[in-house]
C-alpha cells in the first residue's frame, strides 16, 4: 500500500498542497483530478522527493519514507519501487529505444528481471518493439510518451506515478496510452494517475480524489465521480 498522509507543500511563503491525504493499494488505479495549479504535480513530486514537504508522511508497504523524501534522495525511493514518469520527458531523447529501456532497469531490484520487465513493456507497446534501433527523439510525441512509460516498467515499480500521460497527445494515441494501464495494474502495480483527461482517466480508475487550490475537497469512486454534477460539469463537460 502506497500512503501518503497530510502531505503539506510551500513554495516560498505559497502553500502549494495542504494537508493531503491519498492511498492506493497494489493493482489499483487512483486518477488526481483537479485545474491547472491545483496542486496536482506538486502531490506527486514531493511524493517522489523532487520538492521538499513541509509536514506530512509517505509511506510504502509500511517503510516510511519520508526521511528519503525530505533528504531529497529520489534514486533511493525508485530502489524500494516508487517510480515517476515526469509530466515532460522522462526520457534520453539522445539515446535509442534499447538504450533507454536498459537504464530504466538500473535500479538493484529491476536488474535480476530485466529480460522478463522488457518482455512484458514492449507486449503493453509493440510499436516500441519495431523502433528499438531508432534514436527516442525523432520519434513522435505518443511515441515518446509511450518509451517513458516502457522504460519506468523497466525499473520494477511496485507504484507507478504518472503524471499528465497524455499531454499534448491526439485523443487516439491519449486512449491508446491510457487503455494500457490496468494492464499494468494486473501485474499488481498500483498506480497513482495525474491526468487532464478525466472522462477517459475516470473509465481506467477504481478511485479518484480532487484537488483545488493545493486542497482534498472530493475523493470517491471513479464510477461516483463520474456521476457527481459538480465533477461533470468542471472536468467531463456535457457528454
Amino acid at each position: 500500500m502506497l500512503e501518503i498522509r497530510e502531505l503539506t507543500v510551500h513554495y516560498g511563503l505559497h502553500e502549494a498542497l495542504h494537508e493531503v491525504s491519498i492511498a492506493v493499494a497494489p493493482g489499483e488505479i487512483v486518477v488526481v483530478l483537479g485545474a491547472n495549479g491545483a496542486g496536482k504535480s506538486t502531490l506527486l513530486k514531493a511524493t517522489m522527493g523532487m520538492v521538499r514537504p513541509t509536514r506530512g508522511h509517505v509511506t510504502l508497504d509500511g517503510l516510511d519514507l519520508t526521511s528519503l523524501i525530505r533528504r531529497r534522495l529520489t534514486h533511493q525511493i525508485v530502489e524500494q519501487g516508487l517510480v515517476l514518469v515526469p509530466e515532460r520527458g522522462g526520457t534520453f531523447t539522445d539515446l535509442t529505444v534499447q538504450e533507454n529501456l536498459t537504464l530504466g532497469a538500473f535500479p538493484r531490484r529491476a536488474r535480476a528481471r530485466e529480460a522478463e520487465l522488457r518482455a512484458f513493456a514492449l507486449e503493453l507497446f509493440p510499436r516500441l518493439k519495431e523502433r528499438l534501433h531508432q534514436r527516442v527523439g525523432t520519434m513522435s510525441g505518443g511515441e515518446q510518451r509511450m518509451v517513458a512509460v516502457a522504460r519506468a516498467l523497466l525499473s520494477a515499480p511496485r507504484f507507478l506515478l504518472l503524471d499528465e500521460p497524455t499531454l499534448g497527445l491526439a485523443p487516439v494515441l491519449a486512449k491508446q496510452l491510457l487503455r494500457v494501464l490496468p494492464q499494468i495494474a494486473a501485474e499488481g502495480i498500483g498506480i497513482l494517475l495525474v491526468e487532464q483527461n478525466a472522462q477517459l482517466s475516470l473509465s481506467v480508475a477504481q478511485r479518484g480524489a480532487v484537488l483545488s487550490n493545493g486542497h482534498l475537497v472530493h475523493a470517491a469512486s471513479a464510477a461516483e465521480l463520474r456521476d457527481d454534477p459538480a465533477v461533470r460539469a468542471a472536468y467531463l463537460g456535457s457528454e
